[in-house]
């Protein structure tokens, strides 16, 4: 048995697509992993009860969080304060990897 909760999941996403698991599903938090594959995209949302962090594992993400946009690279953090709306884009010609840690998970 190993600890690594990421290792476990194949995200291999083509062009355009995006794949995501849930790594961990707990009472009080959420962590999921999203791969964007070249040119996909995580639609802008919002949790209004939430907050939000994204941990960039491999690549360069762009992240959208309000009117701002930002290239973020691995290894890098971007909090979402709670009814921010935020996404993402690939923007490169690489698989991008990030984890979205939801705190509380919304009611």
């Amino acid at each position: 048995m190993t600890l690594d909760r990421y290792g476990e999941h194949g995200l291999d996403p083509d062009e355009g697509d995006v794949e995501s698991t849930e790594l961990v599903v707990e009472d009080d938090v959420l962590v999921k992993a999203f791969a964007l594959g070249p040119g996909a995209e995580l639609s802008a949302h919002e949790h209004a009860d939430s907050t939000n962090v994204f941990h960039v594992l491999e690549g360069v993400v762009t992240v959208v969080q309000g009117d701002t946009e930002e290239e973020i690279g691995a290894p890098g953090v971007v909090l979402h304060e709670r009814g921010v709306a935020h996404g993402a884009r690939n923007d490169t010609d690489e698989v991008v990897v990030f984890t979205a840690s939801l705190c509380p998970l919304p009611s």
